[in-house]
Protein backbone atom coordinates (compact mmCIF):
# COMPACT_ATOMS: atom_id res chain seq x y z
CA UNK A 1 0.00 0.00 0.00
CA UNK A 2 1.09 3.59 -0.70
CA UNK A 3 1.18 6.05 2.13
CA UNK A 4 -0.46 9.46 1.81
CA UNK A 5 2.72 11.29 0.78
CA UNK A 6 3.52 8.72 -1.89
CA UNK A 7 -0.05 8.84 -3.18
CA UNK A 8 0.05 12.63 -3.29
CA UNK A 9 3.39 12.53 -5.10
CA UNK A 10 2.06 10.09 -7.68
CA UNK A 11 -1.00 12.25 -8.31
CA UNK A 12 1.23 15.31 -8.40
CA UNK A 13 3.70 13.75 -10.84
CA UNK A 14 0.99 12.67 -13.29
CA UNK A 15 -0.73 16.04 -12.98
CA UNK A 16 2.55 17.94 -13.42
CA UNK A 17 3.60 16.28 -16.65
CA UNK A 18 0.06 16.09 -17.98
CA UNK A 19 -0.03 19.83 -17.29
CA UNK A 20 3.28 20.47 -19.06
CA UNK A 21 2.34 18.54 -22.17
CA UNK A 22 -1.27 19.62 -21.90
CA UNK A 23 -0.07 23.23 -21.98
CA UNK A 24 2.11 22.43 -24.96
CA UNK A 25 -0.85 20.81 -26.68
CA UNK A 26 -3.05 23.84 -25.96
CA UNK A 27 -0.48 26.04 -27.67
CA UNK A 28 -0.15 23.51 -30.47
CA UNK A 29 -3.91 23.42 -30.91
CA UNK A 30 -4.18 27.21 -31.07
CA UNK A 31 -1.47 27.36 -33.73
CA UNK A 32 -2.95 24.35 -35.49
CA UNK A 33 -6.38 25.96 -35.55
CA UNK A 34 -4.96 28.91 -37.47
CA UNK A 35 -3.30 26.53 -39.92
CA UNK A 36 -6.41 24.36 -40.31
CA UNK A 37 -8.60 27.39 -40.93
CA UNK A 38 -6.25 28.70 -43.60
CA UNK A 39 -5.84 25.29 -45.24
CA UNK A 40 -9.59 24.64 -45.16
CA UNK A 41 -10.29 27.96 -46.88
CA UNK A 42 -7.51 27.47 -49.44
CA UNK A 43 -8.08 23.79 -50.26
CA UNK A 44 -11.69 23.04 -49.30
CA UNK A 45 -12.93 19.58 -48.22
CA UNK A 46 -11.67 17.83 -51.39
CA UNK A 47 -8.18 19.30 -51.07
CA UNK A 48 -8.01 18.41 -47.38
CA UNK A 49 -9.20 14.91 -48.26
CA UNK A 50 -6.40 14.52 -50.80
CA UNK A 51 -3.81 15.80 -48.29
CA UNK A 52 -5.23 13.35 -45.73
CA UNK A 53 -4.82 10.42 -48.12
CA UNK A 54 -1.20 11.33 -48.94
CA UNK A 55 -0.39 11.76 -45.26
CA UNK A 56 -2.02 8.42 -44.42
CA UNK A 57 -0.02 6.68 -47.16
CA UNK A 58 3.25 8.12 -45.83
CA UNK A 59 2.35 7.05 -42.29
CA UNK A 60 1.44 3.57 -43.49
CA UNK A 61 4.75 3.05 -45.29
CA UNK A 62 6.70 4.61 -42.41
CA UNK A 63 5.05 2.34 -39.85
CA UNK A 64 5.59 -0.70 -42.04
CA UNK A 65 9.32 -0.10 -42.49
CA UNK A 66 10.25 1.66 -39.24
CA UNK A 67 11.05 -1.46 -37.16
CA UNK A 68 8.81 -0.06 -34.41
CA UNK A 69 11.72 2.02 -33.12
CA UNK A 70 9.42 4.84 -32.04
CA UNK A 71 8.13 2.65 -29.20
CA UNK A 72 10.54 -0.21 -28.61
CA UNK A 73 13.53 2.16 -28.25
CA UNK A 74 11.72 4.05 -25.46
CA UNK A 75 11.34 0.87 -23.42
CA UNK A 76 15.00 -0.15 -23.76
CA UNK A 77 16.50 3.32 -23.20
CA UNK A 78 14.23 3.89 -20.20
CA UNK A 79 15.39 0.67 -18.52
CA UNK A 80 19.08 1.46 -19.17
CA UNK A 81 18.62 5.10 -18.13
CA UNK A 82 17.24 4.04 -14.74
CA UNK A 83 20.36 1.92 -14.15
CA UNK A 84 22.49 5.09 -14.20
CA UNK A 85 25.01 3.63 -16.67
CA UNK A 86 25.67 6.61 -18.98
CA UNK A 87 28.08 4.65 -21.16
CA UNK A 88 25.44 2.01 -21.91
CA UNK A 89 22.88 4.71 -22.63
CA UNK A 90 25.21 6.44 -25.12
CA UNK A 91 25.98 3.12 -26.78
CA UNK A 92 22.31 2.26 -27.14
CA UNK A 93 21.57 5.71 -28.55
CA UNK A 94 24.08 4.89 -31.31
CA UNK A 95 22.21 1.63 -31.87
CA UNK A 96 18.89 3.46 -32.20
CA UNK A 97 20.34 5.93 -34.68
CA UNK A 98 21.93 3.19 -36.78
CA UNK A 99 18.65 1.32 -37.06
CA UNK A 100 16.79 4.60 -37.76
CA UNK A 101 19.01 5.21 -40.79
CA UNK A 102 18.38 1.67 -42.02
CA UNK A 103 14.64 2.26 -41.58
CA UNK A 104 14.89 5.56 -43.48
CA UNK A 105 16.55 3.93 -46.48
CA UNK A 106 14.19 0.95 -46.44
CA UNK A 107 11.13 3.19 -46.14
CA UNK A 108 12.13 5.42 -49.05
CA UNK A 109 12.83 2.39 -51.27
CA UNK A 110 9.55 0.72 -50.33
CA UNK A 111 7.56 3.89 -51.02
CA UNK A 112 9.02 4.17 -54.52
CA UNK A 113 8.63 0.47 -55.32
CA UNK A 114 5.06 0.19 -54.04
CA UNK A 115 3.79 3.50 -55.44
CA UNK A 116 1.86 2.04 -58.42
CA UNK A 117 0.15 -0.57 -56.25
CA UNK A 118 -0.72 1.94 -53.51
CA UNK A 119 -2.09 4.41 -56.04
CA UNK A 120 -4.20 1.71 -57.69
CA UNK A 121 -5.73 0.70 -54.37
CA UNK A 122 -6.25 4.10 -52.75
CA UNK A 123 -7.19 6.14 -55.84
CA UNK A 124 -8.59 3.33 -58.01
CA UNK A 125 -5.89 3.86 -60.67
CA UNK A 126 -2.21 4.73 -61.14
CA UNK A 127 -2.77 8.42 -61.89
CA UNK A 128 -1.27 9.40 -58.52
CA UNK A 129 1.67 6.96 -58.59
CA UNK A 130 4.24 9.74 -59.18
CA UNK A 131 2.95 11.78 -56.25
CA UNK A 132 3.17 8.68 -54.02
CA UNK A 133 6.80 8.21 -55.14
CA UNK A 134 7.49 11.81 -54.15
CA UNK A 135 6.54 10.90 -50.58
CA UNK A 136 9.72 8.76 -50.27
CA UNK A 137 11.85 11.55 -48.68
CA UNK A 138 9.03 12.23 -46.22
CA UNK A 139 9.01 8.58 -45.16
CA UNK A 140 12.80 8.63 -44.67
CA UNK A 141 12.66 11.83 -42.59
CA UNK A 142 9.86 10.41 -40.46
CA UNK A 143 12.10 7.44 -39.57
CA UNK A 144 14.87 9.77 -38.40
CA UNK A 145 12.43 11.90 -36.40
CA UNK A 146 10.90 8.83 -34.73
CA UNK A 147 14.29 7.57 -33.60
CA UNK A 148 15.40 10.91 -32.15
CA UNK A 149 12.04 11.43 -30.42
CA UNK A 150 12.32 7.97 -28.83
CA UNK A 151 15.78 8.92 -27.51
CA UNK A 152 14.41 12.07 -25.84
CA UNK A 153 11.49 10.17 -24.31
CA UNK A 154 13.59 7.27 -23.05
CA UNK A 155 16.12 9.66 -21.47
CA UNK A 156 13.22 11.59 -19.83
CA UNK A 157 14.16 14.87 -21.55
CA UNK A 158 10.56 15.97 -21.49
CA UNK A 159 11.04 19.74 -21.51
CA UNK A 160 13.25 19.54 -24.60
CA UNK A 161 10.65 17.36 -26.26
CA UNK A 162 7.90 19.83 -25.38
CA UNK A 163 9.90 22.70 -26.87
CA UNK A 164 10.54 20.71 -30.05
CA UNK A 165 6.81 20.03 -30.42
CA UNK A 166 5.95 23.73 -30.20
CA UNK A 167 8.53 24.65 -32.83
CA UNK A 168 7.27 21.86 -35.10
CA UNK A 169 3.72 23.21 -35.07
CA UNK A 170 4.97 26.74 -35.74
CA UNK A 171 7.09 25.45 -38.63
CA UNK A 172 4.08 23.62 -40.10
CA UNK A 173 2.07 26.86 -40.00
CA UNK A 174 4.83 28.94 -41.60
CA UNK A 175 5.33 26.35 -44.33
CA UNK A 176 1.72 25.44 -45.14
CA UNK A 177 -0.03 28.80 -45.44
CA UNK A 178 2.19 30.53 -48.04
CA UNK A 179 2.65 27.38 -50.13
CA UNK A 180 -1.08 26.61 -50.24
CA UNK A 181 -1.81 30.29 -50.90
CA UNK A 182 0.44 30.22 -53.95
CA UNK A 183 -0.12 26.71 -55.32
CA UNK A 184 -3.41 25.50 -53.75
CA UNK A 185 -3.76 21.67 -54.11
CA UNK A 186 -0.54 21.48 -56.17
CA UNK A 187 1.34 22.45 -53.03
CA UNK A 188 0.22 19.44 -50.96
CA UNK A 189 3.30 17.28 -51.65
CA UNK A 190 5.80 20.17 -51.16
CA UNK A 191 4.13 21.08 -47.85
CA UNK A 192 4.32 17.48 -46.61
CA UNK A 193 8.01 17.20 -47.58
CA UNK A 194 9.04 20.56 -46.12
CA UNK A 195 7.16 19.91 -42.88
CA UNK A 196 8.81 16.50 -42.48
CA UNK A 197 12.24 18.07 -43.03
CA UNK A 198 11.53 20.77 -40.45
CA UNK A 199 10.36 18.19 -37.91
CA UNK A 200 13.52 16.12 -38.37
CA UNK A 201 15.81 19.16 -38.08
CA UNK A 202 14.10 20.47 -34.94
CA UNK A 203 14.13 17.09 -33.18
CA UNK A 204 17.81 16.56 -34.06
CA UNK A 205 18.61 20.00 -32.67
CA UNK A 206 17.52 18.94 -29.19
CA UNK A 207 18.61 15.28 -29.19
CA UNK A 208 22.08 16.07 -30.58
CA UNK A 209 22.70 18.44 -27.67
CA UNK A 210 22.06 15.59 -25.25
CA UNK A 211 23.84 12.90 -27.29
CA UNK A 212 26.13 14.33 -30.01
CA UNK A 213 25.44 12.78 -33.37
CA UNK A 214 28.11 10.30 -34.47
CA UNK A 215 27.99 7.14 -36.55
CA UNK A 216 31.42 5.69 -35.82
CA UNK A 217 30.87 2.04 -34.90
CA UNK A 218 27.29 2.10 -36.14
CA UNK A 219 27.55 -1.17 -38.18
CA UNK A 220 28.60 -3.05 -35.05
CA UNK A 221 25.88 -1.39 -33.00
CA UNK A 222 23.20 -2.81 -35.29
CA UNK A 223 23.64 -6.26 -33.76
CA UNK A 224 23.11 -4.88 -30.26
CA UNK A 225 19.61 -3.71 -31.15
CA UNK A 226 18.12 -7.06 -32.14
CA UNK A 227 16.06 -7.27 -28.94
CA UNK A 228 14.67 -3.81 -29.65
CA UNK A 229 13.89 -4.81 -33.22
CA UNK A 230 12.10 -8.00 -32.20
CA UNK A 231 9.72 -6.00 -30.04
CA UNK A 232 9.60 -3.31 -32.71
CA UNK A 233 8.52 -5.76 -35.41
CA UNK A 234 5.49 -6.59 -33.29
CA UNK A 235 4.77 -2.89 -32.95
CA UNK A 236 5.15 -2.53 -36.73
CA UNK A 237 2.52 -5.18 -37.37
CA UNK A 238 0.13 -3.63 -34.87
CA UNK A 239 0.73 -0.16 -36.33
CA UNK A 240 0.18 -1.46 -39.84
CA UNK A 241 -3.20 -2.74 -38.67
CA UNK A 242 -4.09 0.66 -37.22
CA UNK A 243 -2.81 2.85 -40.05
CA UNK A 244 -3.98 0.30 -42.62
CA UNK A 245 -7.48 0.41 -41.15
CA UNK A 246 -7.50 4.20 -41.44
CA UNK A 247 -6.33 3.95 -45.05
CA UNK A 248 -9.03 1.37 -45.83
CA UNK A 249 -11.69 3.57 -44.19
CA UNK A 250 -10.62 6.65 -46.16
CA UNK A 251 -10.37 4.66 -49.38
CA UNK A 252 -13.84 3.23 -48.74
CA UNK A 253 -15.26 6.71 -48.21
CA UNK A 254 -13.53 7.94 -51.37
CA UNK A 255 -14.90 5.14 -53.56
CA UNK A 256 -18.34 4.93 -51.90
CA UNK A 257 -18.89 8.69 -51.63
CA UNK A 258 -16.20 11.18 -52.79
CA UNK A 259 -13.14 13.16 -51.69
CA UNK A 260 -15.42 15.63 -49.91
CA UNK A 261 -16.56 12.83 -47.60
CA UNK A 262 -12.90 11.93 -46.91
CA UNK A 263 -12.12 15.55 -46.08
CA UNK A 264 -15.12 15.85 -43.77
CA UNK A 265 -14.30 12.55 -42.04
CA UNK A 266 -10.68 13.58 -41.60
CA UNK A 267 -11.69 16.94 -40.12
CA UNK A 268 -13.96 15.28 -37.56
CA UNK A 269 -11.45 12.56 -36.75
CA UNK A 270 -8.51 14.91 -36.36
CA UNK A 271 -10.48 17.38 -34.26
CA UNK A 272 -11.40 14.72 -31.71
CA UNK A 273 -7.92 13.16 -31.70
CA UNK A 274 -6.18 16.54 -31.37
CA UNK A 275 -8.49 17.49 -28.54
CA UNK A 276 -7.73 14.31 -26.60
CA UNK A 277 -4.04 14.77 -27.40
CA UNK A 278 -3.77 17.13 -24.42
CA UNK A 279 -3.90 14.05 -22.20
CA UNK A 280 -2.69 11.29 -24.50
CA UNK A 281 0.57 13.03 -25.39
CA UNK A 282 1.49 12.99 -21.70
CA UNK A 283 0.70 9.27 -21.57
CA UNK A 284 3.12 8.43 -24.36
CA UNK A 285 5.79 10.90 -23.30
CA UNK A 286 5.90 10.47 -19.52
CA UNK A 287 3.72 7.49 -18.64
CA UNK A 288 5.16 4.84 -20.95
CA UNK A 289 8.81 5.31 -19.82
CA UNK A 290 7.67 5.14 -16.17
CA UNK A 291 5.63 2.03 -16.88
CA UNK A 292 8.56 0.41 -18.70
CA UNK A 293 10.85 1.04 -15.72
CA UNK A 294 8.57 -1.02 -13.39
CA UNK A 295 7.35 -3.58 -15.93
CA UNK A 296 8.58 -6.57 -13.88
CA UNK A 297 6.38 -5.66 -10.88
CA UNK A 298 2.69 -6.31 -11.57
CA UNK A 299 1.56 -4.42 -8.47
CA UNK A 300 3.60 -1.35 -9.46
CA UNK A 301 2.31 -1.63 -13.02
CA UNK A 302 -1.31 -1.72 -11.83
CA UNK A 303 -0.76 1.22 -9.49
CA UNK A 304 0.92 3.30 -12.20
CA UNK A 305 -1.76 2.52 -14.80
CA UNK A 306 -4.70 3.20 -12.48
CA UNK A 307 -3.23 6.49 -11.31
CA UNK A 308 -2.71 7.60 -14.93
CA UNK A 309 -6.28 6.65 -15.86
CA UNK A 310 -7.80 8.49 -12.92
CA UNK A 311 -5.90 11.76 -13.36
CA UNK A 312 -6.39 11.71 -17.13
CA UNK A 313 -10.13 11.23 -16.76
CA UNK A 314 -10.37 14.07 -14.25
CA UNK A 315 -8.63 16.38 -16.72
CA UNK A 316 -10.39 15.12 -19.83
CA UNK A 317 -14.02 14.96 -18.66
CA UNK A 318 -14.77 18.70 -18.42
CA UNK A 319 -13.11 19.22 -21.80
CA UNK A 320 -15.35 16.59 -23.42
CA UNK A 321 -18.54 18.19 -22.16
CA UNK A 322 -17.38 21.65 -23.22
CA UNK A 323 -16.44 20.47 -26.68
CA UNK A 324 -19.75 18.72 -27.32
CA UNK A 325 -21.53 22.01 -26.66
CA UNK A 326 -19.09 24.07 -28.72
CA UNK A 327 -18.66 21.86 -31.82
CA UNK A 328 -21.53 23.42 -33.85
CA UNK A 329 -19.74 26.77 -33.49
CA UNK A 330 -16.16 25.48 -33.57
CA UNK A 331 -16.22 23.49 -36.80
CA UNK A 332 -17.43 26.30 -39.10
CA UNK A 333 -15.12 28.69 -37.25
CA UNK A 334 -12.05 26.44 -37.41
CA UNK A 335 -12.63 25.15 -40.94
CA UNK A 336 -15.45 26.72 -42.93
CA UNK A 337 -19.21 26.46 -43.37
CA UNK A 338 -18.66 23.60 -45.84
CA UNK A 339 -17.57 21.39 -42.93
CA UNK A 340 -20.82 21.78 -40.95
CA UNK A 341 -22.07 18.25 -41.93
CA UNK A 342 -19.32 16.70 -39.77
CA UNK A 343 -20.68 18.13 -36.48
CA UNK A 344 -22.82 15.08 -35.70
CA UNK A 345 -19.95 12.68 -36.37
CA UNK A 346 -17.55 14.66 -34.18
CA UNK A 347 -20.00 14.85 -31.26
CA UNK A 348 -20.41 11.07 -31.24
CA UNK A 349 -16.67 10.45 -31.73
CA UNK A 350 -15.84 12.71 -28.77
CA UNK A 351 -17.67 10.25 -26.50
CA UNK A 352 -15.08 7.62 -27.44
CA UNK A 353 -12.45 9.68 -25.60
CA UNK A 354 -13.90 8.44 -22.31
CA UNK A 355 -13.15 4.93 -23.51
CA UNK A 356 -9.69 5.74 -24.83
CA UNK A 357 -8.57 7.39 -21.60
CA UNK A 358 -9.12 4.03 -19.86
CA UNK A 359 -7.99 1.82 -22.73
CA UNK A 360 -4.65 3.35 -23.70
CA UNK A 361 -2.86 3.08 -20.31
CA UNK A 362 -3.92 -0.59 -20.06
CA UNK A 363 -2.87 -1.34 -23.65
CA UNK A 364 0.58 0.09 -22.91
CA UNK A 365 1.10 -2.56 -20.21
CA UNK A 366 1.46 -5.25 -22.87
CA UNK A 367 4.04 -3.15 -24.73
CA UNK A 368 5.97 -2.28 -21.56
CA UNK A 369 6.26 -5.97 -20.72
CA UNK A 370 7.40 -6.83 -24.24
CA UNK A 371 4.53 -9.25 -24.92
CA UNK A 372 4.46 -8.61 -28.61
CA UNK A 373 2.12 -11.33 -29.85
CA UNK A 374 -0.67 -10.24 -27.54
CA UNK A 375 -0.31 -6.63 -28.66
CA UNK A 376 -0.43 -7.67 -32.32
CA UNK A 377 -3.58 -9.71 -31.73
CA UNK A 378 -5.45 -6.94 -29.90
CA UNK A 379 -4.48 -4.27 -32.43
CA UNK A 380 -5.40 -6.50 -35.36
CA UNK A 381 -8.81 -7.16 -33.84
CA UNK A 382 -9.25 -3.42 -33.24
CA UNK A 383 -8.50 -2.64 -36.90
CA UNK A 384 -10.96 -5.23 -38.16
CA UNK A 385 -13.71 -3.94 -35.88
CA UNK A 386 -13.13 -0.31 -36.96
CA UNK A 387 -13.34 -1.17 -40.67
CA UNK A 388 -16.38 -3.43 -40.26
CA UNK A 389 -18.19 -0.90 -38.05
CA UNK A 390 -17.46 1.95 -40.46
CA UNK A 391 -18.74 0.01 -43.48
CA UNK A 392 -21.90 -0.99 -41.60
CA UNK A 393 -22.61 2.36 -39.95
CA UNK A 394 -21.60 4.75 -42.74
CA UNK A 395 -23.85 2.96 -45.21
CA UNK A 396 -26.77 3.34 -42.81
CA UNK A 397 -26.25 6.75 -41.16
CA UNK A 398 -23.60 8.54 -43.23
CA UNK A 399 -20.96 10.60 -41.40
CA UNK A 400 -22.78 10.26 -38.07
CA UNK A 401 -22.44 6.51 -38.54
CA UNK A 402 -18.68 6.92 -39.01
CA UNK A 403 -18.57 8.63 -35.60
CA UNK A 404 -20.60 5.78 -34.10
CA UNK A 405 -18.15 3.30 -35.62
CA UNK A 406 -15.26 4.97 -33.78
CA UNK A 407 -17.18 4.72 -30.49
CA UNK A 408 -18.16 1.08 -31.08
CA UNK A 409 -14.62 0.09 -32.05
CA UNK A 410 -13.04 1.72 -29.00
CA UNK A 411 -15.61 0.22 -26.62
CA UNK A 412 -15.02 -3.32 -27.90
CA UNK A 413 -11.25 -2.75 -27.75
CA UNK A 414 -11.50 -1.77 -24.09
CA UNK A 415 -13.54 -4.87 -23.25
CA UNK A 416 -10.98 -7.18 -24.90
CA UNK A 417 -7.96 -5.45 -23.33
CA UNK A 418 -9.52 -5.46 -19.84
CA UNK A 419 -10.19 -9.19 -20.04
CA UNK A 420 -6.70 -9.97 -21.34
CA UNK A 421 -4.88 -7.78 -18.78
CA UNK A 422 -6.98 -9.26 -16.00
CA UNK A 423 -6.23 -12.86 -16.97
CA UNK A 424 -2.52 -12.47 -17.75
CA UNK A 425 -1.36 -9.75 -15.34
CA UNK A 426 -4.04 -9.83 -12.67
CA UNK A 427 -4.85 -6.20 -13.54
CA UNK A 428 -8.01 -4.69 -12.13
CA UNK A 429 -9.38 -1.20 -12.33
CA UNK A 430 -9.03 0.42 -8.92
CA UNK A 431 -12.06 1.49 -6.90
CA UNK A 432 -11.03 5.11 -7.43
CA UNK A 433 -11.05 4.67 -11.22
CA UNK A 434 -14.39 2.88 -11.22
CA UNK A 435 -15.91 5.57 -8.99
CA UNK A 436 -14.48 8.32 -11.19
CA UNK A 437 -15.85 6.72 -14.37
CA UNK A 438 -19.23 6.05 -12.73
CA UNK A 439 -19.60 9.76 -12.05
CA UNK A 440 -18.08 11.39 -15.13
CA UNK A 441 -19.27 9.13 -17.96
CA UNK A 442 -23.01 9.64 -17.17
CA UNK A 443 -22.37 13.39 -17.09
CA UNK A 444 -20.77 13.10 -20.53
CA UNK A 445 -23.71 11.09 -21.86
CA UNK A 446 -26.05 13.75 -20.46
CA UNK A 447 -24.05 16.45 -22.28
CA UNK A 448 -24.38 14.49 -25.53
CA UNK A 449 -28.11 14.07 -24.97
CA UNK A 450 -28.39 17.83 -24.51
CA UNK A 451 -26.83 18.41 -27.95
CA UNK A 452 -29.68 16.39 -29.48
CA UNK A 453 -32.42 18.49 -27.86
CA UNK A 454 -34.80 20.22 -30.33
CA UNK A 455 -34.65 23.64 -28.67
CA UNK A 456 -31.57 25.83 -28.53
CA UNK A 457 -32.13 26.80 -24.90
CA UNK A 458 -32.20 23.12 -23.91
CA UNK A 459 -29.00 22.42 -25.84
CA UNK A 460 -27.16 25.37 -24.33
CA UNK A 461 -28.60 25.06 -20.83
CA UNK A 462 -28.18 21.29 -20.59
CA UNK A 463 -24.67 21.37 -22.01
CA UNK A 464 -23.59 24.22 -19.73
CA UNK A 465 -24.98 22.42 -16.68
CA UNK A 466 -23.15 19.20 -17.60
CA UNK A 467 -19.89 21.10 -18.09
CA UNK A 468 -20.22 22.94 -14.77
CA UNK A 469 -20.95 19.69 -12.92
CA UNK A 470 -18.04 17.83 -14.57
CA UNK A 471 -15.62 20.68 -13.85
CA UNK A 472 -16.73 20.96 -10.22
CA UNK A 473 -16.35 17.22 -9.66
CA UNK A 474 -12.87 17.16 -11.21
CA UNK A 475 -11.60 20.17 -9.26
CA UNK A 476 -13.00 18.80 -6.00
CA UNK A 477 -11.21 15.46 -6.49
CA UNK A 478 -7.91 17.06 -7.49
CA UNK A 479 -8.15 19.45 -4.53
CA UNK A 480 -8.63 16.54 -2.12
CA UNK A 481 -5.94 14.28 -3.56
CA UNK A 482 -3.09 16.64 -4.41
CA UNK A 483 -1.27 19.55 -2.82
CA UNK A 484 -1.64 21.53 -6.05
CA UNK A 485 -4.00 24.10 -4.52
CA UNK A 486 -1.64 24.85 -1.63
CA UNK A 487 1.35 25.22 -4.00
CA UNK A 488 -0.63 27.62 -6.18
CA UNK A 489 -1.59 29.72 -3.14
CA UNK A 490 2.03 29.82 -1.95
CA UNK A 491 3.29 30.99 -5.35
CA UNK A 492 0.50 33.56 -5.68
CA UNK A 493 1.04 35.16 -2.28
CA UNK A 494 4.82 35.02 -2.56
Amino acid sequence: MKNNNEADNSYGHVLKYTGIFGGVQVLNILIGLVRNKAVALLLGPAGMGLASLYNTIANFVSQGTGFGISFSAIRHISEIFDSGDNERVSRFVLTVRAWSLVAALLGAAACIAAAPAISSYVFDGEAHAFEVMCLAPMVALMAVTSGETAILKGARRLRELAAAQVWMVLAALVIAVPVYWKFRASGIIPVLLLTAAANAALTLRYSARLFPFRLGGAPGALGEGLGMIRLGVAFILSSIFGVGAEMVVRSYLNTTANLDAVGLYNAGFMLTVTYAGMVFSAMETDYFPRLSAVNHDNAAVAFTANRQIEVSMLILSPMITAMMLALPLLIPLLYSGKFAPVVGMAQIAVLSMYVRVVMIPIAYITLAKGHSRAYIATEGLSALVLVAATVACFGRWGLAGAGAAILISNTLDLAVILVYAGVRYGFRLSRQVVACAAVHIPVGVAAFAATCAPDAWLRIGGGAAAFALSLALSLRTLYKKTSLWNRLKEKFFR
